[in-house]
Order: structure tokens, then sequence, then C-alpha cells
């Protein structure tokens, strides 16, 4: 076979991340190139994990380069950036972000003077309404524009938080988020905003009523006798602490934990005591699918019996449950890495594979080369257990299961100075190997390289006639004497899956075989098949619309 692919070129097909036509270089002094604003805005948003530091840029530097980016596309394409926004707190699954882009992005309009009806179909009360998705995130915005602008809010901003209000306030999401250690309580936004109840919902004005109270008369606010579950709760609040114990390990203990809203963190709190086996039992059938993932080091610590595990790791397994919790591939990995028992293996495994099911099986011969340089060793999750290497060893051994070579590179110079060249190390996958046991390999085994980012030496040394290459990276290459869009033919396409977000790439977006994407889901990997169709392909917002 021959080393390149000589194949004819098909007509020129399109991506959205494109380069700008400007120059520069890379973090690591390699050839860079410089996406249009809306491209940069699209590749951080999708990676920034708000005031979180990577390897090059500061948490501060990445969010004022973030905002700025908004506040720029906001006046200059509002249509695009108000879908960016919704869609990245929906299918792309960024919260903070979305939050903090959506007060920018207000913010910017109304500085160039543009009201809300200033651009047919952008709303910036809307806006704000599409970014918040969870009870609590009304007052994270507030928190947000307050610290930053001061508590002049603007009317947008209040009409869009009552909006939201509307749909978010209920009995159960009240118990859960209206907390002391909440810089504004559901009260405090209701005041602030004015927000009227649903008129759908007679029973949201006891409810308003009732949030107020409790804010401003703590001591002698009465739940609305309507609303069963804030009554119910009441009730168990009034049950002696010598008594929980023996009631929540009752007959009925699991329906009255569940009928009152109680959540395992104030279940905590409640019994004054520990979370035995019991205690977790009688709570496990009302936690939500993300607590349930959460939790699983906990619930084999109490001694949960395998009869509740059972239950829980089926939950844990339906792929339903999987796509309704928008949990990122990579949230799996890591409950899989904190448990100690062997009982949840599986069901991760099934829960993982679930949510990379937009990975398709690509005809040919596939080359995916995983960045394992120093700077993926940037962290991934707040807490630090995760970096990015993890994510992206996770994403190109998923690939790799259905139709790739997997191969991670560095650099060589970094070892052995007087060897110039990459340092690559190929990825056996036997066949049927689970894919959580896949990345634990890579990650025990060696895979992990560490060093600088020789990406255009490392294709030379691995491209053998591949009919594509994906390159899982952060795209800070290092100084080669090929560019790396140079060091495999023109007609063979290249993708580039960008997991950080930096300003410069590594190569040229958008059209002749060479495409970037973005994001830490498996949404990206739909468009690979549609470009080699000869399709052009669309934002992920568009391709919904």
């Amino acid at each position: 076979m021959s080393r390149f692919n000589t194949r004819t070129a098909k007509p020129s097909v399109v991506s959205p991340v494109t380069s700008s036509g400007e120059r520069s270089v890379t973090h690591q002094g390699g050839a860079g190139y410089l996406r249009d604003a809306k491209s940069e805005l699209f590749l951080l948003a999708v990676a920034n994990f708000v005031a979180q530091e990577s390897f090059y840029e500061t948490g501060g530097q990445r969010d004022d380069r973030f905002s700025a980016l908004v506040r720029q596309l906001a006046v200059e394409d509002p249509l695009w950036t108000a879908g960016l926004l919704g869609w990245l707190r929906g299918d792309g699954n960024m919260r903070t972000a979305a939050i903090v882009g959506a007060a920018e992005f207000v913010k910017a309009r109304l500085e160039d003077g543009k009201g809300e009806t200033a651009v047919p179909g952008v709303s910036n009360r809307a806006v704000v309404d599409s970014v918040l998705r969870r009870p609590d995130e009304p007052g994270e915005l507030l928190a947000y524009w307050t610290a930053r602008y001061g508590r002049n809010v603007p009317k947008p901003v209040k009409r869009g938080i009552a909006d939201s209000v509307q749909r978010l306030y209920s009995g159960k999401s009240l118990l859960k988020y209206d907390t002391a250690s909440k810089g504004y309580r559901f009260g405090d936004i209701l005041n602030l905003v004015h927000a009227a109840p649903d008129a759908g919902k007679a029973w949201q004005g006891e409810l308003f009523r009732y949030a107020l109270d409790r804010r401003h008369n703590p001591d002698t606010a009465v739940p609305p006798a309507s609303n069963r579950t804030l009554t119910a709760h009441r009730a168990l609040m009034a049950v002696p602490v010598a008594e929980r114990r023996a009631l929540v390990t009752g007959p009925e203990g699991a329906a009255r934990l569940a009928d009152a809203g109680m959540t395992w963190e104030a279940l905590a709190g409640w019994l004054q005591g520990p979370m035995d086996a019991a205690a977790w039992e009688a709570v496990i059938p009302s936690m939500g699918y993300m607590a349930l993932l959460r939790n699983l080091r906990n619930f084999d610590e109490a001694g949960v019996s395998d009869e509740v595990a059972e239950g829980v790791a089926k939950r844990l397994a339906d792929p339903e449950q999987v796509a309704r919790s928008r949990q990122l591939p990579m949230r799996f990995y890591s409950a899989y890495n904190a448990a100690p028992s062997l009982r949840w293996g599986y069901a991760l495994e099934k829960a993982l594979t679930a949510s990379l099911a937009n990975i398709p099986v690509l005809g040919g011969r596939t080359l995916v080369m995983v960045d394992t340089s120093s700077s993926m060793e940037a962290g991934f999750s707040r807490d630090g257990t995760l970096m990015r290497w993890d994510a992206a060893a996770l994403f190109g051994i998923a690939l790799g299961q259905r139709c790739a070579d997997v191969v991670s590179f560095s650099s060589a110079r970094y070892y052995v100075s007087d060897k110039p060249g990459a340092r690559t190390k190929a990825f056996p996958q036997p066949r049927g190997e689970s894919l959580l046991k896949a990345v634990g390999r890579w990650k025990d085994g060696g895979w992990f390289l560490g060093g600088g980012t020789d990406t255009a030496a490392a294709l030379r040394l691995e491209f053998k006639g591949h009919d594509r290459v994906v390159i899982v990276t952060d795209e800070q290459a290092g100084t080669d004497t090929q560019e790396v869009t140079a060091a495999i033919p023109a007609t063979v396409p290249m993708y580039t899956w960008n997991l950080a977000g930096y300003r410069a790439g590594h190569a040229p977006s958008g059209s002749a075989n060479r495409h970037t994407f973005g994001g830490l889901t498996d949404a990206a990997f739909r468009t690979v098949p549609l470009l080699e169709a000869g399709h052009d392909a669309k934002w992920p917002w568009e391709n919904k619309a």
C-alpha cells in the first residue's frame, strides 16, 4: 500500500469553525491560524468552565476573552449569539458559561442602544430566559450581574428572570434550592423581578407568597395547605430527633421522604447522625440521576444492599435516563474511578456507551491521534480529578473501537534532545474490550507521554495511507520544519477536535479537507459523515432548526 492516500479530492465542503485568514503562532511557538470571532467564541465556550485555569491561560484571562467575544458578537450578530447561548446551556451542557454569556449579551446590547425590538427575532429577555434551566440559576445570574455591574438591574434581565421563575419554581424546587447558602433566596428574587404567577398554575400564587414569607418571617411562615410536598415536609420537620431514624427505616420511610421532597443532603442534616445503609436505602428511590451517579462511593461505604444497588445500576444503565440526564461522558468515567466496588462497572459502561451514541462507524481506515503532551495535563474537572488528556483518551479510544488506529503523541525532544522527531505510542485495542477498562489501561500503561507537542512530526511518523485523520488536542503544536496541515496530503480529511479553546489553532479550518470541532460531548462526530458525503455542516443549534 502506498504511504499516502492519493484519491481524488471531493468538491470542497464547509464547516462552521472557520479560519479568519490571519496567521499567528501557538503558545508553543508553532505555526498558528486565527479563527473568526464566531469560531473562536464557540471553541472557547464549549470548553470553558468559568474561572478555571488552563495550561496557557489563567481563569481570568479566559473569562475576559469569553466576555469580550460575547459582547462583540451580541452587537455584530445577535441572532447567532442568542442561538449559541441557548444551545450552550441545553445540549452543550455548559451551565455557568451560558449564564455569564447571557448577562454579557444583554449588557453589550443595552450599551449599544439595542432595545427589545431592535433586531427582529432577538429579545434580550428571551436570551436570559433561555439559559436558566435550574431553579437556583436565576439567583446565579443576578449574583453575577450585581457583582459586575451593580444593583441597578435592567428590565430585560428582570423580565427574563421572571419568565424563568414561572417555569422553575415549585414546592420541591423551593425545598432543594431556597437555602441560606444561596446569595439570592427565592423571596429576594421575587421581590426584585416582581414575577407574576403562571396563569396556568393556580397553586403558584400561594407558593410565591410562602417563599416571600419564608424569607422575611421564617419563624412564622406556614406553607400553603394546597401544596402537599411543603405540608409533608413541614410535618417531617416536626418529628422529634429521637424518632426520626425509626421513621426513615420503617415500612413507609421511603414514601414519606419522597412525599416531603427530602434530598439526601437535607436528610443527612435532619437525622443528625450518620447516613448508614438504611438511610441511603430509604432516600435512593427519590434521588435524581446525577445524585445517584455522584454517590456510588457513599453507597458502598455505607454497605447498601446488593438488591438496592441492582436497582441503582438499572437506572444508571437505562439509555433513556442517560439521555435525559445530559451528563457529559466524562462523568461516567469519573464515577467509575471513584466507586470502590465492581458492582457498578457494567452499568457505568452501558451508560458511557449510551452517552457516546453519536460516534459513527466510518468507512475505510481512520488514524486517531491523541495529544498527551504536558499542556493536556490541565484540569478538566473542577475538583482536579480529571485532566484534559483523560477526555482526549476517552473520546479517541471510543472512536478507535469503532473504526480507527489510535496513537498517543507528544515530543521526543523532551526526552532525548539529540534525537528529533515525535514521540508516539500506538494503542492496541483487543476486540470487545470495555471502554472503561481501555481508558484505565491507557492511563496505567504509559500512554500519557508528557513533554512538548510535535503534532506535524507525529503525523509524518504515523500516517500510512489512512482515509482520514482525527486529532484530539488543545492545538498548541510546537515548532516544526513543516506545518501540521502539510504533514499529510491535502486530499486526506483532517478533523481536529479542540478540547481547550485557545485563540490560535494548529491548522486552517472550514473547508478544503481541514475542519475543527469543539465540545466535551460526542455530538461533533455527527458532522464527519455529513462532510464526507459532500454536505456542508452547520452550527449545532442550526442543525435542529
